[in-house]
């Protein structure tokens, strides 16, 4: 009896994984090769923020992948129509565009689809290999004598446990990829998998400046209990802002409002929260399947747009705290700057009728915004104010003496 049939095809998926190892190999080869000289610490840092870096333009490809409405461009997983790519489903695809000419399978957003795809394969090989690396570095610094440094000088304690979280993590994450497809792009599964990339972008940059602190061992800046507070404060609003805005652009309920700061000429439109917040249901519908009233989709937008006012006066009031502190300046001024793009391209996504540009830079502006509190809790720890004064005194000092080693 032939069993062959019966059997699942593994080419789509040892395509993808083949693809996304070349992909990765091109950022390895030239962080190991610029990084030759440097300590263990130095070259981790140098390929998590590569890592990094790559993640962010991922994030913004997603976006683009959902704004286009190219989710659905291969409607199965992890191939397109049980192939490679769509090159080889061109039948198939034909077959789809004919029938539904501006539905959501063309050849356009298949190779879109497509390609999101093998840039995340991508970036997990890369995470693969970051944990990996970690792993090693750490088991021989516990195998090197006490008196052993990571080869620049400094004293480097490695935690292995954040990449092994982080490759976890992207497994769980593209899980939540292919279940975007297979659920047909359900609300609830899309928001998640938007805050998944930026859980997963917090977790690079919390690796990045660990290995940059251990590279030039170094400590966190003391702060204020106040500030340190407000840092986790901002950042809890920034996140439920991240999910509102992602439960608005699943929902298609951006062009709800399109004025601004009015809706629909009324201060508080007629809205239906307990529709729009239904979280547990396909798209367009309600968890019973009756279609979702328009009210639903206005509370959806003005719940995004009301928390945007409270996270927009915390994102000015913590940068001008920051600013103070010599170590958060740049924090601050990246705060600051990134508040007021999430403003400009807020108000254009209304304003204009959400153009791809616009509404791409503000899932951008976001996820940066994300990396950014992210870097400044972790460059920052909570202190007595004896000893943020001492701290400060001691980073006068080393000033001055700078100062006058350059005069000399």
């Amino acid at each position: 009896m032939d069993t062959t049939s019966s059997l699942y095809d593994l080419t789509p998926i040892a395509w993808l994984m083949a693809v996304g190892v070349l992909i990765a190999l091109g950022p390895l080869v030239w962080v190991w090769r610029r990084n030759a000289g440097s300590g263990p610490a130095r070259r981790l840092h140098a390929l998590t923020v590569l890592t990094l870096f790559l993640t962010f333009d991922l994030t913004l490809f997603g976006a683009f992948t959902r704004l286009t409405d190219s989710g659905l461009g291969c409607p199965d997983w992890p191939g397109c129509y049980g192939n490679a790519s769509p090159h080889g489903a061109r039948h198939e695809i034909a077959m789809a565009q004919s029938a539904q000419p501006t539905g959501p399978v063309t050849h356009s957003k298949a190779w879109v689809e497509m390609v999101h795809r093998y840039l995340a394969t991508g970036v997990g090989v890369l995470i693969l290999t970051l944990a990996a690396a970690t792993w090693i570095v750490r088991r021989r610094q516990r195998l090197a004598p006490p008196s052993s440094t990571d080869g620049s000088g400094h004293h480097a304690t490695l935690s292995a446990w954040w990449p092994a979280f982080t490759l976890v993590w992207v497994c769980l994450q593209g899980a939540f990829g292919a279940l975007t497809v297979t659920w047909k792009l359900f609300p609830a599964i899309v928001t998640l998998h938007l805050l998944g990339a930026v859980v997963l972008l917090a977790l690079l940059c919390i690796q990045a400046v660990h290995y940059r602190q251990a590279a030039a061992d170094r400590l966190p800046t003391p702060v204020s209990p106040a500030l340190r507070n407000g840092l986790i404060a901002t950042t809890v609003l920034l996140v439920l802002q991240i999910a509102l805005g992602g439960w608005v652009s699943t929902n298609y309920a951006v062009l709800a409002c399109t004025q601004f700061p009015t809706c629909q000429d009324s201060w508080w439109p007629p809205m239906n929260f307990a529709q729009g917040f239904e979280i547990w249901r396909h798209l367009g519908v309600t968890g019973d399947g009756q279609p979702l009233d328009f009210s639903a989709l206005t509370a959806i937008h003005y719940a995004h747009r009301l928390m945007a006012y409270a996270v927009f006066v915390a994102l000015g009031v913590l940068a001008w705290r920051m600013r103070r502190i010599g170590a958060l300046r740049p924090q601050a001024r990246w705060l600051a700057g990134l508040a007021l793009l999430q403003l400009a391209t807020g108000l254009g996504n209304v304003l204009l009728g959400w153009p791809l540009a616009a509404a791409v830079l503000h899932t951008g502006g976001a996820a940066a915004l994300a990396v950014v509190l992210t870097w400044a809790l972790c460059e920052s720890r909570r202190a007595p104010a004896a000893q943020i004064a001492h701290a400060s005194e001691n980073t006068a000092g080393r000033n001055n003496n700078s100062q006058r080693k350059a005069a000399a």
